[in-house]
């Protein structure tokens, strides 16, 4: 295990060299052997290691998921793999698959850093980009709408239509070409977990209009809210651009980057130097619209379904 520290110490060194706002905690062997042993900790973990000389010069653990959105999976999370070179990991995930497909698990996921000699090993593993995981900074001076939208902050008049919106998204992400099979809630379960949730003061959510109507809507919060970005990924005092969603008939309008620059702002505002986010890959308007407002990926999220 310390070993294994070593070596993800010494990724997210090279690693930060090109993203300075990940954390640098895990640059100490000590603070990356706290995330080794969680992955190693985790039920259901299995993994390789490689051996050279007597000398541990690489590792592979992954843990399984229970969410059946995921199917019969296991996850190589952030802090799961680390290797002195690019081509060995190949190795390694030869000598762990095994196992994990006589068990049954044949989606496999990994979380890689945007080294491009390590994500061509995991492509060649016919490993395919599926996701992304990206920061940029706060902004330091002020951001404004384009004239003919109002961007404010969402009452709860706007329930009705911020409901809809969250329909929306994972209506767009299940059409053509992201697939996603994500299950859709009902319009009532919505409209209720807004009426539930639209004064919580942990989240800012932001409404833009045009002509007096809401086409759009958008959440900030702290990103110790969002499980998806933990630990090596997780920058410190970050703020986190949520959820986002313009209604299709509004769509180019230039309401999504105002509403994605609202929570710039508001993250800017209460204090975080940093702003994280993710997109699906597929999603041909939020893969678009998040670079452009300045989001770096740091993290590749890779996929592969055995046997298809």
């Amino acid at each position: 295990m310390p070993a294994a520290a070593g070596l993800l110490a010494e990724r997210h060194l090279e690693h930060r060299k090109r993203h300075p706002l990940l954390p640098a905690d895990y640059e100490d062997a000590q603070l990356a052997l706290v995330e080794v042993t969680a992955a190693w900790e985790t039920e259901g973990a299995s993994g390789a290691v490689l051996v050279e000389g007597g000398e541990i010069t690489g590792y592979l653990l992954a843990a399984p998921k229970q969410s059946p959105v995921w199917g019969p999976n296991i996850w190589v999370e952030a802090a799961g793999h680390a290797v002195r070179e690019p081509e060995h990991i190949r190795d390694l995930y030869g000598a762990a698959a095994a196992q994990w497909v006589d068990d049954g698990r044949i989606a496999h996921y990994v979380l890689v850093p945007d080294d491009p000699a390590l994500l061509d090993a995991w492509f060649r593993l016919a490993f395919g980009s599926q996701h992304a995981h990206a920061v940029r900074p706060a902004p330091d001076s002020p951001l404004s709408p384009p004239s003919d939208l109002v961007v404010r902050r969402a009452v709860r008049a706007d329930i009705p239509v911020l409901a809809e919106l969250d329909l929306e998204l994972p209506r767009h992400q299940g059409l053509s070409p992201v697939f996603s099979s994500g299950e859709l809630p009902t319009l009532e379960e919505a409209v209720a977990d807004w009426e539930e949730s639209i004064d919580d003061q942990d989240y800012a959510t932001f409404v833009a209009s045009y002509n007096g109507e809401v086409i759009g809507s958008s959440v900030g919060c702290s990103l110790d809210k969002s499980s998806a970005h933990s630990g090596l990924a997780k920058p410190d005092n970050a703020g986190f651009l949520g959820f986002a969603a313009v209604l299709p008939s509004a769509r180019g309008l230039g309401a999504g980057r105002a509403l994605g620059e609202a929570v710039l702002q508001w993250s800017a505002e209460t204090g975080y130097t940093s702003v994280v986010t993710d997109w699906r890959v597929t999603n041909l308007l939020s893969s678009r619209a998040w670079p452009r407002l300045g989001f770096r990926q740091t993290f590749h999220r890779l996929h592969r379904l055995i046997g298809h």
